[in-house]
């Protein structure tokens, strides 16, 4: 299970670039600068867009530099593609051991169980198993066999983990256990770079990480941030891309628009279903907008495996947090919300509504 690259556009409508300072537009607060900072980590682009005066400068560009080494010890603590990360000890560590993790492992993972028993099992960070399979089908241009994925169903499950919030331990109950973190941890991180930098008294910042975005306060004279929405077919044309205006909130896409394979004329997504094992075949896609990233990211993963029908309903369950979804339906894009999705600010492609549950 991974979170989509699908890319939420950063809309002023500029494009996030590594220059610094940009100069916005005179507003009340005049002596107020735009300035953008980024750096790689966890597989994508973490962009930072700060408001401050210009005087801030050599303090912003201090913090800036605290900002990404947390970000690069949060993927040093979630990554499962370097053999010496956190969760990587925690698949390695031995049955039946109560293992001390760090807060932020902790954390993630109580915030993981608790979706994986809202969604029956549908978002599952310990789905590695299933995820290693599928990356090696991808390569190797093969599905996995029944056999393969009776093993890997076997060793997956939130079930063979036990949490315990006082000594902050975490115990395994099945060898062989593998996670993936891909729908959560781009979420977290970047909560985790709003928080300092709005801590250091820069509330009017913005921070993303591919197809997770958070957000303070607006920028000068502004209502909010506009964050542009991309959908399941790849919109070239900015001025034709529907954007919502946020503030003190998030928002996270999961799609296959950018990556998926063909193998005998199926589309498989990148995205797994722990249902099947294997990649999602129907086309689509879920924006879901809610007040921290951790919570976007991860409920736009879980709508997405968990479809159209079952998504919307999970998300009309939910307090502050509202969701976009995009399906193909003969080859043509349809959308439906949830009741307080923010109205979008530009003309929308063709709707049609599913009928309340």
């Amino acid at each position: 299970m991974k979170n989509a690259a699908a890319l939420l556009l950063i809309s002023l409508f500029t494009a996030c670039s590594a220059k610094e300072p940009e100069t916005a537009a005179p507003q009340k607060e005049s002596a107020m600068k735009l300035y953008t900072f980024q750096e790689p980590h966890m597989g994508t682009l973490f962009t930072l867009r700060v408001w401050a005066q210009e005087g801030q400068v050599d303090e912003l560009t201090l913090l800036k530099k605290k900002v990404f080494a947390r970000i690069g010890e949060l993927n040093q603590a979630f990554s499962d593609y370097l053999p010496e990360s956190e969760i990587n000890d925690l698949a390695r560590a031995p049955v039946g051991t109560p293992i001390p993790v760090s807060d932020d492992l902790f954390r993630i993972l109580a915030e993981s169980e608790k979706l994986w028993k809202a969604t029956d099992g549908a978002f599952d960070i310990t789905a590695g198993p299933l995820i290693r399979l599928w990356r090696r089908a991808k390569k190797n241009q093969e599905l996995p066999t029944p056999d393969q994925l009776t093993r890997a169903r076997i060793r997956t499950g939130f079930d063979h983990l036990a949490l315990d919030p006082v000594q902050k331990t975490v115990t395994k109950r099945m060898e062989g256990m593998l996670f993936d973190l891909g729908g959560i941890a781009k979420g977290y991180a970047a909560d985790a770079a709003l928080e300092l930098l709005v801590g250091a008294g820069f509330s009017r910042s913005l921070v993303a990480a591919s197809g997770d975005i958070v957000v303070g306060d607006p920028p000068p004279g502004k209502e909010g941030w506009r964050i542009g929405i991309e959908t399941l077919e790849l919109e070239t044309d900015y001025k034709k891309i529907p954007t919502v205006t946020l503030t003190n909130q998030a928002i996270s896409t999961s799609a296959d628009t950018r990556r998926y394979f063909v193998l005998d004329g199926v589309r498989y997504s990148h995205i797994v279903s722990t249902r099947t094992g294997l990649g999602l075949t129907e086309r689509i896609g879920a924006s879901v907008v809610a007040p921290t990233a951790t919570q976007s990211d991860s409920h736009a993963t879980a709508v997405t495996l968990l479809g159209e029908k079952d998504g919307l309903q999970f998300i009309r369950n939910k307090r502050e947090i509202e969701c976009q979804i995009v399906s193909l339906r003969e080859e043509n894009e349809v959308v439906i919300r949830s009741d307080g999705f923010p109205q979008s600010q530009e003309k929308d492609k063709e709707k049609a509504a599913l009928p309340a549950p």
